[in-house]
């Protein structure tokens, strides 16, 4: 560890002292070490030791900066891992920082698109439209140099030496993770380094803006000409590693509830149409926008009897395949009927949980959990509390992460909130059920295999004409191997007959010789004549059978 990095894990340490994280430690003989440690090299108190530990922990991570801002957020949609109250705090971190300066995001677009902003541009903003962790947005227009010439962009340009900054404290940060299971009992539970792990992943996929113009071109695409939702458009030519050019869109603030309604909106529509985009995602498309909080949503200006959301920010999509469809629809469904063994048997045959999982302890272990929830009316149970409760239960009996599942999770928390936010009165089962209904009965049935026939179609008609000579093929191929067979089942009978021909001959000349032995009728020498006698017709016997083999 060099002297930065030194420097930087002691401000890390102090922080987390200063809003007294070091609580979380426990007063146990494991941990004496560390306890003494942070007494000797640590003189820092508690400075809010009336706060609750997870707005500690918020303002902690604030402090630290974007890195760990994004860290919170991420953290906060763990609640496999976490309590709500600690969750729920960390979801309120706003990933908004002071923006760098425009004439230095003017000096990186330039040097990655090759030349002048004005060979494409007017009137680019050096000031930042919106900063945050990772990058910043300009606006400008095409000039009349370009086919959409007075068409307004927003270009999004990555922070400078963030790459630098990221690796840095993710090292620390993978310091920190392997130093939690030493420090606290359910440090293991928590999966530190998994969690970084994870984090990373996210964190550089983000730093290379073309993975978001590839995310926003499929949703635009499966989207088109949608009256739900709008997909900004991405200029292809001009987007790079670190630099993207988009279309510039004008809505409301989805959050902004006056304002959608002064517009005029008809928020029951609007509110529905939320959670209608999102079950289109998942079980028409199998990919989800995984980044749906307010900030990331507008609602058009126009038609407001006729609502249409528009979604910005597509660095973070999720991907499901059959299987997690299917798991997501059954659970569902067989929740809101209260069909916990089916919930249990779902579990075991999506390959999540051992098979010889108990089915019988398993679906009691749901019922448990799930029954209380059904306290509430219909229209005010949660989808994504469902989830949490399903993954908590799944979790004691050894089910894997799945972290397209928790993207997934996070997401449709997303969408319920501001579905109520937007209309409290939404009833999310009435909404939701005819997608997971319609794709459950797509699935079985004869819609199923017509549409497999229909799939296979193509090759069916590739090869109808080589059908004939394959099947006169394999009817000639049929009928040597029969005559090969018929030909080993006689040599085999025959060997059989000649082996218990030749044991028979020898049995009873063993026994009649051990009769006339017993009763002292025959000497010796002759009872040797016939022992050899026998033996040689069974020598002659066995010859002649090889001879007619």
């Amino acid at each position: 560890m060099n002297i930065k990095n030194f420097r930087r894990l002691y401000r890390i340490i102090h922080t987390f002292l200063r809003y007294g994280i070091d609580e979380v430690i426990p007063d146990i003989p494991l941990t004496r070490n560390a306890r003494l440690g942070r007494k000797a090299f640590f003189w820092i108190k508690n400075e809010f030791p009336n706060k609750p530990l997870g707005l500690r922990l918020r303002l902690a991570l604030q402090e630290l900066g974007p890195v760990w801002i994004k860290l919170g957020q991420m953290l906060s949609t763990r609640r496999d891992l976490f309590s709500p109250e600690l969750s729920d705090e960390l979801a309120l971190l706003q990933d908004s920082v002071e923006a760098f300066d425009g004439k230095l995001a003017r000096q990186i677009i330039e040097e990655a698109l090759g030349d002048k902003l004005e060979t494409w541009f007017d009137d680019f903003d050096e000031t930042a439209l919106a900063s945050a962790s990772i990058a910043q947005v300009h606006t400008a227009k095409f000039n009349q140099n370009q086919p959409l010439a007075g068409k307004d962009v927003v270009l999004k340009v990555i922070r400078p030496e963030i790459e630098n900054v990221i690796k840095s404290d993710l090292e620390l940060m993978y310091r920190l993770a392997h130093w939690i299971p030493r420090l606290s009992p359910d440090g293991k539970r928590l999966r530190p380094v998994e969690v970084v792990r994870e984090y990373e992943k996210t964190l550089l996929d983000e730093l290379d803006l073309r993975k978001e113009m590839a995310n926003a071109i499929r949703l635009r695409n499966n989207f088109e000409n949608s009256e739900m939702l709008y997909i900004p458009e991405m200029y292809q030519n001009l987007c790079r590693k670190n630099v993207i050019v988009m279309e510039r869109i004008y809505g409301i603030p989805v959050s902004n509830i006056e304002e959608l309604k002064a517009n005029g909106t008809d928020m029951k529509v609007l509110a529905e149409r939320g959670v209608q985009v999102f079950f289109t995602q998942v079980f028409r498309d199998s990919f989800f926008h995984a980044d749906m909080h307010p900030g990331n949503i507008f609602v058009n200006y126009d038609h407001p009897e006729n609502p249409q959301y528009i979604g910005i920010d597509c660095g973070i999509v999720g991907q499901l395949n059959y299987h997690d469809k299917r798991y997501l629809a059954e659970n569902f469904v067989a929740f809101f009927n209260r069909d916990y063994r089916r919930v249990a048997i779902m579990h075991v045959e999506s390959g999540w949980t051992p098979e010889d999982t108990d089915i019988d302890g398993f679906e009691q272990a749901f019922r448990e959990v799930c029954e209380p929830i059904f306290a509430k009316p219909l229209s005010e149970i949660s989808f994504g509390h469902v989830l949490y409760n399903l993954f908590n239960v799944a979790r004691q009996f050894n089910m894997e992460v799945q972290p397209q599942l928790v993207l997934l999770q996070k997401t449709l928390l997303y969408i319920e909130g501001l579905g109520r936010q937007i209309y409290p009165e939404l009833d999310l089962w009435k909404t939701a059920k005819p997608f997971l209904q319609d794709w459950l009965d797509e699935q079985v049935g004869v819609k199923s295999m017509l549409r497999q026939i229909n799939q296979h179609l193509p090759q069916f008609r590739e090869h109808f004409a080589e059908f004939p000579e394959s099947l006169f093929q394999a009817l000639k191929q049929q009928k040597q191997i029969n005559v090969r067979l018929a030909e080993i089942n006689k040599s085999i009978k025959k060997q059989n007959n000649s082996g218990r021909s030749a044991t028979r001959l020898i049995v009873i000349g063993c026994v009649i010789c051990g009769i006339l032995w017993r009763f002292d009728t025959l000497p010796i020498w002759l009872s040797v004549i016939l022992l050899v006698g026998f033996f040689a017709l069974f020598v002659r016997e066995s010859g002649q059978k090889a001879i007619d083999d």
